[in-house]
């Protein structure tokens, strides 16, 4: 019987049959690009590119070459390629003297290239907050102005992750440069949200010169929210100052106890000054489960200053207005009297 003899396809000619080969498929697409050939996206997410960073990793391709290849689409009606991930490679290329660059040729239609780019950039750190929100607004203009938890859900974030990054870009052009540059970090600019624009650039610049920590800009804000705005900037530096140099505690709510009533620690307060020794039992008594803060100089200027501007608001406002705060601020005035008097 004679034996069958084995019939080769053309294909076959081309197949790779060695062990390494099993399990494994070429991609399409691949190509090595002169790096003139190709341009970036003009609507790419990122708008700022570290020097420093891009040198370094200039310093790497030199080394060791590209190890992932970038992506890019063809424009037909310009011939280039377009840049639709690895901007940073091919600066980062261009800076280390490479003439062309490994690149995935693929065609991405217009409406899913800012998501991939989202998509891909969202989650990395290097990409700052401002440019995320920015990418996020002009994504969800392009997808026809969906609800904002359709665009959390096509760039796979949360919702509160997404209105997180929103709120930076709501701040003023100068902080969102600083958060660019890496000057105020994305947390630090939490505590800025929702201040009034004077106490908003106040705080920023003590973050950057002290700086702060974000837990601690954040303290600083609540009470800020709290405090009348002053006249000007330099008034809301100095406030600011003087919150920084009281290192008393904040409390959180739950710390709190119930506190003795204005009124009635201040008359209590009026007696101890004229040597009344029963009174003073009382007041210790009553502050027990909530001691007397340290004193602190400027927190008492803090809090003059915050009367001052209450007791000018309460020289114009109705008659039943001032005649309710009458009874306190008699209590006051006594307590002065007395503390004033005292020897």
């Amino acid at each position: 019987m004679t034996e069958r003899k084995r019939r080769f396809t053309v294909e076959s000619l081309f197949t790779d049959t060695r062990p390494q080969a099993a399990g494994v498929s070429d991609l399409p697409g691949s190509s090595l690009i002169a790096l003139d050939r190709i341009d970036p996206d003009p609507d790419q997410p990122r708008r700022t590119f570290d020097p420093e960073r891009l040198e370094e990793l200039a310093s790497s391709i030199r080394i060791e070459g590209i190890l992932q290849p970038i992506v890019v689409r063809y424009a037909a009606e310009a011939d280039r390629y377009i840049v639709v991930h690895g901007e940073r490679r091919w600066r980062a290329s261009q800076l280390a003297g490479l003439t062309e660059i490994p690149a995935l040729v693929r065609e991405v239609p217009a409406d899913r290239r800012l998501i991939q780019q989202l998509m891909e950039n969202i989650v990395r750190d290097d990409l700052n907050a401002v440019d995320r929100s920015l990418a996020l607004r002009a994504l969800k203009e392009q997808l026809g102005d969906p609800p904002w938890e359709a665009v959390a859900e096509a760039v796979g974030i949360k919702r509160s992750r997404l209105f997180q990054l929103l709120s930076t870009g709501k701040l003023p052009e100068p902080i969102q440069e600083d958060i660019r540059s890496g000057r105020v970090s994305e947390k630090q600019s939490r505590a800025l949200q929702n201040l009034d624009p004077l106490f908003q650039l106040a705080l920023r610049d003590a973050i950057i010169a002290t700086p702060l920590s974000a837990e601690r800009a954040a303290s600083i804000a609540r009470e800020l929210r709290s405090t009348p705005v002053p006249e000007d900037e330099s008034a809301a530096q100095a406030l600011i100052q003087a919150l920084l140099q009281d290192d008393s505690p904040i409390e959180s709510e739950q710390d709190r106890q119930p506190e003795v009533p204005a009124r009635e620690l201040l008359a209590l307060l009026t007696q101890v000054a004229h040597g009344d020794r029963n009174a003073a039992a009382v007041l210790a008594d009553g502050l027990s489960s909530r001691p007397l803060p340290r004193f602190s100089a400027s927190k008492l200027e803090k809090s003059l200053r915050v009367q001052a501007e209450l007791l000018a608001a309460l020289h114009s406002a109705p008659r039943k207005q001032r005649d309710h705060a009458r009874p306190d601020l008699i209590a006051l005035r006594n307590a002065l009297d007395a503390l004033l008097n005292t020897e």
